[in-house]
């Protein structure tokens, strides 16, 4: 496996992250509290704490996460604190980053790039999801105490 830039300096543990491999291909929204490998197709929205697009990898929609590295193709629009474009990666879309944007040699970006100003994203301070509350048990359907609530419905909207 390549080891990819925030690989080193990030703490999370294999369990936590999820692979979509060069095999698989996706349609719909793909919404992680953890981090996502994604070297094959996704067609939708993919709204993650932290994003990497491999050299195989293809996202047609929107990103949202801390971090993010594009290797591989995204065609839509990327919103995270961290991103990294490596020299294989082509984005065409608008870019929209909180602290660090850093683009490698033969990088291909059609789109516009902006900072912004918030110092935190979205994401950092709450989990995308949250076991429903048992006391709430009249509203929700049998079976569906131990089904995760989408908690932050601003990020994937």
């Amino acid at each position: 496996m390549k080891n990819y830039m925030f690989g080193d300096k990030k703490k999370i543990k294999d369990s936590e992250r999820s692979l979509i491999s060069e095999t698989v291909s996706i349609e719909g929204t793909i919404n992680s509290s953890g981090a996502i490998d994604v070297a094959g197709l996704v067609k939708g929205p993919v709204i993650s704490k932290e994003l990497i697009v491999r050299d195989t990898g293809s996202i047609t929609g929107s990103i949202e996460a801390d971090d993010v590295e594009i290797h591989g193709h995204l065609d839509g629009k990327v919103s995270a604190q961290n991103i990294v474009i490596g020299a294989t990666g082509t984005v065409k879309g608008d870019i929209e980053f909180g602290v660090n944007l850093r683009t490698e040699n033969g990088a291909d970006i059609d789109g516009y790039i902006k900072k912004t100003t918030s110092s935190k994203s979205k994401l950092t301070d709450s989990f995308l999801f949250n076991k429903k509350d048992k006391k709430d048990s009249s509203t929700s359907s049998e079976g569906s105490e131990d089904r995760p609530d989408v908690v932050n419905k601003e990020a994937i909207a």
